[in-house]
């Protein structure tokens, strides 16, 4: 939706507007640059520059004898030198400024505990003024030749090392912009027809290695062992090679098993599959689409017109890791004070180990490291940065991170998710950042993923077109102890989840805006607008509260146009849902999944706003919970049911004794303003407060 609306809840005393949500976040390059001084230390790094200059000069002098590095590896060296003369010390601050152009690093960018700063003097790797260094992980690729292939004119180039066994690789980006593989279909996705190995007993987490297809769906190409074939099921997905294809059965032999049970496409349920394929050369046939001949170590590309063969930059990834911040937590020896303000890391590719059995993760592409890994690092800083081109996810936090910092970074161009916030990693702040169009290449990817996490702050960022979940926090399932408490999710902008802002999608099921999971004392969602939720064939919530989701405070969050609802826990125990609007659910509005013998949720003081679906859907039957002073309007319709119950046997049950059933007068719902006029209903109920 290229529309934005500003929105205002008076009643709430909620305002979402372009600096608390950050619609349209820009990026900031502007940074001084001081000469050295008793107050700092400064060296310069350049793509002109040169390793054996002193790099504490901005440009090369007349001479060409001195001027900035030509590394970044150098300038780390030299600010060691700095440290190791004053016995691992410093007496002032510095600050490494990095000048325009890209940085084709040959390894990953390594830090250790020996290249900290300290609490008074920290060390700062920038942009120089307003100039945008890319740190890249990637490799330009010359020497096209045009060639014809299949009757098609195309670019071509030798690329030994594919032919060679040692290099594989998924990306390709052509002037500075994401180019496809040649894909089958070109758009949208194919449905499975049968399942012969899976049957009705078949758990849903154990997988199939062969498939019925509809007819004409697929064709016996050559070059299959180039194809990989890309299955949806539930909420993840598997990326699987093609062992043949049976024409006569219409049976499709994959070389692994899916990562869970296939079932039908048509199927409404949550395991119905679908996919598509990649990396066929006989579908090239698109302007922008490429495709990697392993077995003769060749890359085609169909150039888009304007394209010159001579002028073009292409660039493939060769890094799976940019940047490697790795303390060590267990001999207490952290990485602290570094920040790194105005920069672009760009270009990195993971996958799957050769040898692993399933191409495919648990859940959220929980096994897909970050492009920039931290282990053991304190008081560190991400400032106005931007991760773009990555297969990864953008930034992970692991083990012994605490008090670290992503503050309005731009995160796009995603092949998995945003930031990771791991296990043994606590009190991480990620405000202001924009981070969209991700899962490019695994898709059940998230926005921001929080694992065992305790203390973390998540506040006023913009997070969009993700197939799968925006932000996840939790990964403890059912009641038992759990490190994650006290975790803030506030004020961020959630839309665009499953049904992607170009159309695409949906393609996975069982997901959320923000999807919540265990017990988690002091845990809060407040204040976040989050809206377009859809899924393929079953579950998608605004906030969702999956298994065992216990003490959680939600409020004041404004929610809508979501494909089964504006709030729904699976099962949990004294969690409070108050001050929220819950608007336009297609299926239903609120749902509870679970009867229980203790209290689910108290449910006050919010609005319910529907023009089609149910109010309630799931397990009702007990009285576990509570609702009161409330307001629904199921627009035109004042006869309402509560699951099976009318409004007057609802209350006789004690419920909503004094709740209203009324139109809650908002100035522009359907164009996402929920403010309310004057006179609205709500201020009797002391909705807001």
């Amino acid at each position: 939706m290229k529309r934005r609306h500003f929105l205002r809840w008076f009643g709430l005393g909620f305002l979402a507007n372009s600096s608390t949500l950050l619609i349209g976040i820009k990026q900031k390059f502007v940074s001084a640059a001081p000469q050295n001084s008793p107050k700092q230390t400064v060296f310069y790094v350049s793509v002109n520059g040169n390793d054996a200059w002193t790099g504490g000069v901005a440009n090369p002098n007349q001479t060409k004898t001195d001027g900035p590095f030509a590394t970044l590896e150098r300038a780390r060296d030299a600010i060691r030198k700095i440290k190791g003369q004053r016995s691992g010390t410093l007496n002032q601050s510095v600050t490494v400024f990095i000048r325009g152009g890209t940085y084709f690093l040959s390894k990953q960018f390594e830090f250790t505990a020996e290249d900290s700063g300290m609490q008074k003097f920290s060390i700062t790797y920038r942009a120089y003024q307003n100039e945008k260094p890319i740190i890249s992980g990637g490799q330009r690729l010359k020497g096209w030749q045009q060639v014809v292939l299949n009757g098609k004119r195309l670019w071509m180039i030798e690329i030994p090392q594919v032919k060679g066994g040692q290099r594989f690789f998924r990306q390709l980006w052509v002037n500075g912009q994401r180019r496809p593989r040649a894909r089958y279909p070109k758009k949208g996705y194919l449905k499975v027809a049968e399942v012969p190995d899976a049957t009705a007993a078949t758990p849903w987490n154990v997988g199939q290695s062969r498939f019925n297809y509809f007819q004409g769906d697929l064709k016996n190409w050559s070059g299959l062992e180039n194809a990989e074939i890309v299955i949806m099921t539930r909420w993840v997905e598997s990326r699987l090679p093609i062992a043949r294809i049976d024409p006569s059965q219409r049976l499709v032999y994959l070389g692994l098993p899916s990562f869970q049970k296939m079932e039908p496409g048509n199927a409404q349920t949550s395991g119905a599959a679908v996919y598509y394929i990649e990396n066929i050369v006989e579908v090239l046939d698109t302007p922008g689409e490429w495709c990697l001949d392993k077995r003769l170590g060749r890359l085609y590309y169909m150039p888009k017109q304007g394209e010159d063969i001579k002028a073009v930059e292409a660039i493939i990834p060769r890094l799976s890791r940019l940047i490697n911040l790795q303390g060590n937590p267990a001999n207490s020896k952290f990485i602290e004070h570094l920040t790194f303000q105005n920069l672009t890391f760009a270009h990195s590719e993971w996958y799957y180990p050769a040898d692993s059995k399933r191409h495919g993760s648990i859940q959220a592409a929980v096994s897909v490291p970050g492009a920039i890994y931290g282990e053991g690092i304190r008081s560190c800083t991400f400032q106005n940065c931007q991760v773009t081109h990555v297969s990864n996810y953008g930034i992970e936090f692991a083990n012994g991170c605490t008090n670290n910092s992503v503050d309005s970074c731009l995160m796009s161009d995603l092949g998995a998710g945003g930031i990771k916030v791991n296990q043994g990693a606590s009190a991480t702040k990620i405000t202001k950042c924009q981070i969209k169009n991700g899962g490019k290449i695994f898709h059940s990817a998230v926005g921001i993923l929080v694992m065992n996490s305790p203390n973390n702050l998540i506040s006023r960022n913009n997070i969009s077109d993700f197939y799968y979940t925006g932000i996840s926090v939790g990964w403890t399932w059912g009641y038992e102890p759990s490190p994650t408490k006290n975790n803030i999710v506030e004020f961020n902008n959630i839309h665009h989840i499953g049904l992607l802002s170009n159309g695409d999608g949906p393609i996975l099921n069982d997901k959320g805006g923000i999807y919540i999971l265990g017990v988690q004392p002091g845990t809060v969602i407040r204040g976040n607008v989050i809206h377009t939720i859809d899924a393929y064939s079953a579950g998608a919530w605004g906030i969702y509260l999956d298994e065992g989701s216990s003490q959680i405070l939600v409020e004041k969050n404004v929610v809508y146009r979501t494909r089964d609802g504006g709030f729904h826990q699976h099962y949990g125990k004294n969690n409070s849902i108050r001050n929220n609007i819950f608007a336009f659910g297609r299926i239903s509005q609120i749902t509870r999944s679970k009867l229980e013998n203790h209290s689910s949720f108290t449910f006050e003081r919010n609005i319910v706003y529907w023009k089609e679906g149910q109010l309630l859907s799931g397990k009702w039957d007990d009285a576990n919970y509570a609702f009161d002073h409330n307001l629904y309007w199921n627009v035109g319709k004042r006869n309402i049911l509560f699951g099976k119950l009318s409004w007057q046997e609802w209350q006789k049950k004690g419920m909503d004794i004094h709740s209203l059933i009324a139109d809650p007068l908002f100035t522009a719902p359907d164009k996402g303003d929920f403010r309310l006029k004057p006179g609205s209903p709500a201020s009797k109920l002391e909705i807001g407060k």
